[in-house]
């Protein structure tokens, strides 16, 4: 049993434990107010059919009363008048991205669609070098080298460069026959110290870079054939400084978490970060099957080898500095998903930690810029919270159901609150759903959509992840710095099984 586990069952106890009231008397006349600390005959007060005698009117029947009263004061009333408040204030929020939900969905099936680069076929394409960060990746390093070798772009103005960070298996020997083979198009960077991780490598390979555009593509992704040149187009406007395609999973048809990732990541690209390129808001660069301008890139300083996530991170660096970022739904690239619920538990954490510290470095220098329009600054701050919603929804559980049970002043109050509270996160829940469902629309492929209802299960564990992972964060923060390192997503597929 972990120590929140401890805590957890720790405070129940205490709850359970806590002394019931030494006096009694009658109880208040209907409508009257208790004065603190009166006694009160809580056998008269909670009949079971009190809830039948008449009641004062009231205009007040969803819970906003300016006191709550409690059952035998094992809480005080001050206090449960402020969970009621924070109640609210919980329900404001999940409202808010329920509506935002909604708002993104409709425009992705009815607005104006933005696709301002698709049609750039032919043009004088700029230099571009390829990064390939790999840490032991002996099983996917090989099919990822061979497809960025038969895209459809000039080779002599693309480059690819493996970054290999002290893998200990066979990775350094396959690049470097990939090496042998095509000599100058392809040019190693071997890591064997430093500081560790995806971050610190591209640091150290942004050094060799030569071209205008670096774009950057995790070791298992496949590229088709005309994917550089996709995600190349959008730097011919002055004003992107980066781009970011859309990742789709090549194992769908493993198990039931495959399918439900499929769908997730089609909800989040298809509709998600269209809608977002749409509305001229801030599409997210992903940190892979993407690019960044490299003045762009040396304008912010480069990548930051001290953080989590490092895509965040730089979206909003480039944000800051004015910059945009360009989303191309129709550049596709096939990754893989986890395949096992303990691996992806361990991703949603990985990202959740990171998302949350780019949300405390961010969010407020975001809200004072001056070169960020309104919308980008709502937008931005709402994607920054996102992972913190997952606890704060837990938050509201816990608070209704102690007002549930422990406020008296009108049994309604407990019960509207507990039911809003309910509503708010399904509507927030479905709102998300028909995410999902509108983007299986959109994909052709709706028998996909009967596994709709199976989506709740996933969402219950990112619920249970993302908390767990903010918890464990908040208590490390007067804990020395972490320390950075490799913590990436298993790979399942055999080399060369992708590419026959």
């Amino acid at each position: 049993m972990d120590k929140l586990t401890r805590v957890l069952l720790l405070l129940v106890l205490v709850l359970l434990c806590c002394p019931a009231p030494a006096a009694e008397t009658a109880p208040p006349a209907q409508g009257s107010v208790i004065a603190p600390g009166a006694a009160i005959n809580w056998n008269e007060r909670l009949a079971p059919f009190s809830a039948l005698r008449s009641k004062p009117k009231s205009n007040n029947m969803i819970g906003l009363k300016y006191e709550a009263i409690a059952r035998p004061p094992v809480i005080p009333n001050q206090v449960l008048t402020l969970i009621m408040y924070l109640l609210w204030a919980v329900i404001l929020l999940v409202l808010l991205y329920t509506l935002r939900h909604y708002y993104f969905t409709l425009n992705r099936l009815f607005g104006v669609q933005r696709h301002p680069y698709l049609d750039i076929d032919t043009a004088a394409w700029p230099t571009v070098d390829v990064l390939v960060p790999a840490h032991n990746e002996e099983d996917v390093i090989a099919d990822c080298l061979q497809a960025l070798l038969e895209v459809d772009y000039p080779a002599h103005k693309m480059r690819i460069i493996p970054l290999n960070d002290r893998s200990t298996d066979r990775t350094r020997e396959i690049i470097d026959s990939f090496v042998a083979r095509y000599p100058g198009r392809i040019v190693p960077l071997h890591r064997t110290g430093g500081t560790p991780g995806k971050a610190a490598a591209l640091r150290e390979a942004a050094a060799m870079v030569t071209a205008d555009i670096m774009l950057i593509f995790d070791a298992d992704y496949l590229p088709g054939r005309g994917l550089i040149r996709q995600l190349t187009a959008p730097f011919f406007d002055p004003e992107v400084g980066a781009v970011m395609g859309r990742v789709v999973p090549i194992n769908t048809g493993k198990n039931l978490l495959t399918r439900l990732l499929d769908m997730e990541r089609s909800g989040g690209y298809q509709v998600d970060q269209q809608a977002r390129m749409n509305l001229h808001l801030v599409p997210q660069y992903g940190g892979t099957v993407g690019g960044v301008r490299r003045k762009a890139l040396e304008a912010i300083g480069g990548w930051r080898p001290d953080v989590l996530a490092e895509d965040t991170d730089l979206t909003y660096r480039l944000l800051l500095k004015g910059w945009k970022t360009a989303y191309e739904n129709r550049s596709e690239c096939y990754e893989e998903v986890p395949e096992d619920w303990p691996v992806r538990v361990r991703q949603i954490m990985r990202w959740t930690k990171g998302h949350n510290e780019a949300a405390y470095r961010y969010a407020g220098r975001l809200m004072r810029s001056n070169k960020v329009s309104l919308g980008e600054k709502l937008d931005g701050l709402a994607l920054l919270g996102v992972f913190a919603m997952s606890p704060i929804l837990l938050f509201g559980w816990v608070l209704a159901t102690i007002l549930f049970y422990f406020n008296s002043t009108d049994w309604l109050t407990g019960v509207f609150a507990l039911l809003a509270l309910m509503s708010y996160s399904t509507l927030g829940n479905m709102a998300v759903f028909f995410e999902i469902g509108a983007a299986v629309y959109l994909d052709g492929s709706r028998e996909r959509i009967r596994l709709m209802p199976l989506n709740y299960l996933g969402f219950l564990v990112s619920l249970m992840a993302v908390t767990k992972a903010t918890l464990e964060q908040f208590v490390t923060l007067w804990r020395p710095q972490h320390t950075l390192k490799w913590d990436k997503t298993a790979r399942y597929r055999q080399p060369g099984a992708a590419l026959q």
